[in-house]
C-alpha cells in the first residue's frame, strides 16, 4: 500500500512577487454546467484545471455533451439545450466536489432518465438531505444512504413543481440546486435564505440569458426558460488567494501582488476580517470578468491583533476559516469566532481539525459548538498535523509551518489538487519553506 503524500513545512523567506492564482472553482463548475445546457457553443477561459472541476466536465461528457480543450484552462462546450442531455451508462463520479454533486442533484432531478452520483471517501460523508429535502418538495425522487449521505440515486421522469423555499441553512449550493430544478419546474421557484450567500449561479444564469430576479438573500425564476450560449472568463479564485493573503500578512517582510482575483461581495468576508485585525491589503486595477468584479490584491506584512469576527461575515468566508485560524494564531491577543457551525459539515469537521492542529503546535484554542476562541501571539512549535483529506486544512498548516520554530508535517495532502493545483509550486516560488514527502 502506497503511503499518503505529505508536506514538511518550515520557515522560508519573506513572500515576494506577483502571482496568478488558478481560476475560481465555483465559477468553473457552473460555467461548464450552464454552457452544457445552452443552445449552442460557449467558450470558457480561465477554467480551473483541478480534479473537482474536471470531474464535473467529465460528467457532462458522459451525458452526451462535447467539451473540447484547445489549451490548458480553456474549454469549448457544445451545449445540447436544457432538454438534450442523454442517459449516462455508468454512475457519475463527482470526486471530492460537493458543489458538483449538490448542483447536479437539482439538474438531474428534472431529467427523463435515472442516474446515480457517487463521490470519494470525503464527499461520501457529506450531508445531502439539505438538497434532497427541498427537491423532494418540488416532486423529485432522490434516494440517499440511511444517514443522508451519498451515493445519490435519482429517479428520472418526474414532473417538478415550482416552490417558495425558505432555506434553513445559508448555502449557495442548496440555493443553486433548487434554482436549477426550478428551470425545469412548472411555475415559479423562489429561494429565501437566512443569510445572503454567494450569487454566482444567479449572475451566471443571467449571463446565459435567463430572466432571474435576485438580491442579497433572495432569488426567483420561472420554469421553461432556455439558455443562450455565452463566453465566460473565470476570475482567479478568492478562496485560493486567501492562503497567500494570510501568509503575506503574517510572514515579516512580505509583499505580494495577487492578480485579477474575483471579489464577489458574497465571497470576500475574509478581506473584512483581516482588515479588522490590522492587515495591510489594498485593491488595484478594478475590472469585471464574466459578470464578476475582479481586482489585483496587494498584501504587505503587518502585525495583526486579535478581534471578534462579526457573525454577519461568517457566510461570506465559510471556506476561508482554516486560513483565518492561522492568522488568529499569529495575531496578538484573542480572536473569537461564532456562528460557524457550518464548518463542521465541510470536507472535514474544520472547527475540530483546526483546533486540534493548532493545539498540536502549542496554540491555546477554546472550541465551541459553532466557533472557537484562538489565543494568539505564542510561538508556534513543530508537530504532525492530520488534514483529514481536506485541502484547505492542509494549505492552512502549510502557512503555519512558515511561523514554526521547527518543522510541521502535514499529512494526507492529495486532495489539494482538487481545488488548487500547483499550490506548492506557487508557494515555494514566492518564498515558502515547503517540500513534499
Amino acid at each position: 500500500m502506497t503511503a499518503s503524500p505529505y508536506w514538511i513545512a518550515h520557515k522560508g523567506q519573506p513572500l515576494q512577487g506577483s502571482l496568478t492564482i488558478p481560476g475560481d472553482k465555483s465559477v468553473s463548475h457552473r460555467s461548464v454546467m450552464f454552457a452544457a445546457l445552452a443552445d449552442g457553443v460557449s467558450r470558457i477561459d480561465g477554467f480551473l484545471e483541478g480534479e473537482d472541476t474536471r470531474a464535473t466536465a467529465a460528467i457532462f461528457s458522459q451525458m452526451g455533451v462535447r467539451i473540447d480543450t484547445p489549451s490548458p484552462s480553456q474549454r469549448i462546450v457544445h451545449g445540447v439545450g436544457v432538454d438534450g442531455l442523454q442517459a449516462p451508462s455508468a454512475p457519475l463520479d463527482c470526486g471530492n466536489a460537493g458543489t458538483g454533486m449538490r448542483l447536479l442533484a437539482g439538474l438531474l432531478a428534472a431529467q427523463p432518465f435515472d442516474s446515480v452520483m457517487v463521490g470519494d471517501e470525503s464527499l461520501s460523508r457529506r450531508p445531502m438531505r439539505r438538497v434532497t429535502g427541498p427537491l423532494g418538495e418540488m416532486g423529485a425522487k432522490i434516494e440517499t444512504e440511511a444517514d443522508g449521505t451519498p451515493p445519490l440515486r435519482v429517479q428520472g421522469g418526474q414532473t417538478l413543481r415550482g416552490i417558495a423555499f425558505a432555506s434553513p441553512v445559508a448555502s449557495a449550493q442548496v440555493k443553486s440546486a433548487v434554482l436549477l430544478a426550478g428551470l425545469y419546474a412548472e411555475g415559479e421557484t423562489s429561494v429565501i435564505e437566512p443569510h445572503p450567500t454567494r450569487d454566482y449561479s444567479e449572475r451566471m444564469l443571467r449571463a446565459f440569458g435567463v430572466d432571474i430576479d435576485f438580491s442579497p438573500g433572495k432569488a426567483r425564476l420561472r420554469g421553461g426558460q432556455r439558455l443562450r450560449p455565452t463566453d465566460i472568463v473565470v476570475p482567479a479564485d478568492f478562496s485560493s488567494a486567501a492562503f497567500f493573503l494570510v501568509a503575506a500578512s503574517v510572514i515579516p517582510g512580505s509583499e505580494l501582488r495577487l492578480r485579477a482575483v474575483g471579489l464577489n461581495p458574497r465571497r470576500t468576508g475574509l478581506l473584512a476580517a483581516l482588515r479588522l485585525m490590522g492587515a495591510d491589503i489594498t485593491e488595484e486595477n478594478h475590472a469585471e470578468q464574466g459578470g464578476e468584479a475582479v481586482a489585483d490584491l496587494v498584501v504587505r506584512y503587518a502585525p495583526l491583533h486579535g478581534a471578534e469576527i462579526p457573525e454577519a461575515l461568517v457566510p461570506d468566508m465559510i471556506d476561508e476559516f482554516p486560513a483565518l485560524f492561522v492568522a488568529a494564531a499569529a495575531a496578538q491577543g484573542n480572536t473569537v469566532v461564532r456562528g460557524a457551525a457550518e464548518l463542521r459539515v465541510k470536507e472535514s469537521d474544520r472547527l475540530a481539525a483546526m483546533a486540534t492542529g493548532l493545539r498540536t503546535l502549542g496554540v491555546q484554542v477554546d472550541e465551541t459548538e459553532d466557533g472557537a476562541t484562538i489565543h494568539g501571539g505564542a510561538a508556534l512549535g513543530s508537530g504532525t498535523i492530520e488534514s483529514h483529506g481536506d485541502h484547505r486544512i492542509a494549505m492552512a498548516f502549510a502557512i503555519a509551518g512558515q511561523l514554526s520554530t521547527g518543522e510541521v508535517r502535514v499529512n494526507d495532502i492529495a486532495n489539494v489538487a482538487t481545488s488548487f493545483p500547483d499550490f506548492d509550486g506557487l508557494a515555494t516560488g514566492a518564498g515558502f519553506g515547503l517540500r513534499a514527502g
